[in-house]
């Protein structure tokens, strides 16, 4: 694992300044990737939190979902808009790899973009009118940030022009995913416990089983559609991560 992988992840992942010798490279993003969804989790966890004590559980939702997208400068969510736009509408490979490129959105990605964002809200809203509903967002970010992960696993095909993609191309090791998967299971099962309780805690893990389940569904459609992954279909795995993740545990807590 790179030792400048920390810093890189930052850089790539988030608004905040990063020294320019450190992060020299995006080859450490992925791996290091779930370390920065801790960070941004609980900044908007806190966030979402402290807007629903104040003013009222929308408002922490929408105070959280913005400190997201702030943080992290819209990056996943233009992803997901860029990747609707090409999965989409009926098109070739090349013509879908060539919308994506685009700087513009078009009605399919601002459609897509909007409704996960509601969703997000809505679901955000309804789990923190509970005690610890806070907990699920945090647990939304971190495993939206380690299913990525699984975008660099070896052997993964790279969808033609895809640089990033080229560039985190096999820098992590199944060991090490399932290694981070079981760390981030037993890391909420354990908050999810102290907070509320087993059952908490149950529906904390299973809410992020969805979430994973969600963006490999995602993953599979890009991979038949482009033919293989991209920047932008990493940042629209997290987004419907979160979102999956995020609909169930309020479903269910």
């Amino acid at each position: 694992m790179r030792l400048t992988g920390p810093w890189e992840s930052v850089a790539l992942l988030t608004a905040l300044p990063v020294p320019a010798r450190a992060a020299t490279s995006t080859r450490g993003v992925l791996p290091w990737a779930p370390v920065v969804g801790l960070l941004l989790g609980g900044v908007a966890a806190a966030g979402a939190e402290a807007g629903s004590r104040v003013v009222s559980p929308l408002t922490g939702a929408v105070l959280g979902v913005a400190a997201l997208a702030l943080l992290t400068r819209g990056l996943h969510l233009d992803g997901l808009a860029d990747t609707a736009d090409g999965l989409g509408p009926l098109r070739g490979r090349e013509r879908a790899l060539q919308v994506m490129h685009q700087s513009d959105v078009g009605p399919f990605g601002v459609v897509t973009l909007v409704l996960t964002l509601l969703l997000q809200v809505a679901c955000l809203t309804a789990l923190l009118q509970e005690d610890g509903g806070w907990l699920a967002l945090w647990a939304a970010v971190v495993g939206a940030r380690l299913v990525m992960g699984r975008t660099g696993l070896p052997g993964v095909a790279v969808a033609e022009g895809s640089s990033l993609g080229r560039t985190v191309a096999g820098t992590v090791s199944r060991a090490w995913l399932a290694g981070a998967a079981a760390l981030t299971v037993l890391a909420a099962a354990g908050a999810g416990t102290a907070l509320r309780g087993p059952e908490h805690a149950a529906v904390l893990v299973g809410a992020l089983a969805a979430g994973a389940v969600a963006a490999e569904l995602l993953h599979r459609r890009a991979h038949r559609r482009l033919g293989g992954t991209t920047g932008d279909v990493m940042g629209a795995m997290a987004e419907v991560a979160t979102a999956a993740t995020l609909l169930v545990a309020a479903a269910l807590w």
